[in-house]
């Protein structure tokens, strides 16, 4: 069964999404790390991002792989790489590319091929896994998702402005949800979750109350959690 777990930046997906996965035993796809992958590539090969066709070309031609948590490109370790603020600043253009969506999209429908799975990102539930079984749309409000990203700065002591951070999160709120393509819609059959008042570990049990249910209505009375086989070593290569 594929659960996928939409929402707008800041909402805590990537975090309890994995956390999902490892307690109900099902693999993990984190489709924000492919696109920050194929920005890096690009970055690497000193390919324009403004430049739609070589970007594309990149995403065809480039191998992601997820390994125990790791992200390899290009059969590299570049787990940390894609997570520095160059590549955050810089993903927007690859993630608006209509040619490298088709390519993610391909990638994340043929790896996601008779597996349980938890795959979050804005798209998972009305353009990659339409058929899912189990769609779930997290969000929060901005100035939750802005005063969590201040308490997460600081605890790192970076400094931080709540207002600064919170005009970014409503900027990029409505990029999200005007881009050309994997606009941050909510799939009609999706089940809403806000988590303003919740915390991380109340958001998991909910998440897993939820999906305990949707694979009881699917296979019956007798269905019980799934737990990890520990078999956390297999390599998924996602280039299509």
């Amino acid at each position: 069964m594929i659960v996928t777990i939409d929402g707008p930046a800041g909402a805590g997906k990537s975090s309890v999404a994995r956390k999902l996965a490892d307690a109900l035993g099902y693999e993990f796809l984190d489709t924000g790390a492919m696109y920050r992958c194929v920005t890096l590539a690009c970055m690497n090969q000193s390919v324009s991002l403004s430049d739609t066709e070589r970007v594309a070309a990149v995403a065809r031609n480039v191998s992601i792989q997820f390994f125990n948590g790791i992200v390899l490109l290009d059969g590299v370790d570049v787990t940390d790489a894609i997570r520095e603020p160059n590549i955050s600043q810089a993903i927007k253009e690859v993630a608006d590319n209509l040619a490298v969506r088709e390519c993610m999209v391909e990638a994340q429908r043929k790896w996601g091929q008779g597996k349980d799975a938890v795959t979050e990102g804005r798209d998972q539930g009305t353009v990659a896994f339409p058929d899912a079984a189990c769609k779930i749309f997290l969000t929060a409000s901005a100035e939750e998702r802005a005063r969590r990203r201040v308490a997460q700065l600081r605890s790192k002591q970076i400094a931080a402005d709540f207002e600064s951070i919170l005009a970014s999160q409503l900027e990029r709120d409505e990029h999200d949800r005007t881009r050309p393509v994997g606009a941050l819609i909510a799939a009609p059959d999706s089940i809403r979750l806000d988590t303003d008042q919740l915390s991380e570990e109340q958001v998991l049990a909910e998440l897993i109350r939820i999906v305990q249910s949707k694979r009881q209505n699917q296979q019956g009375p007798h269905f019980t959690k799934h737990r990890q086989n520990g078999k956390g070593s297999e390599v998924r290569d996602l280039a299509p």
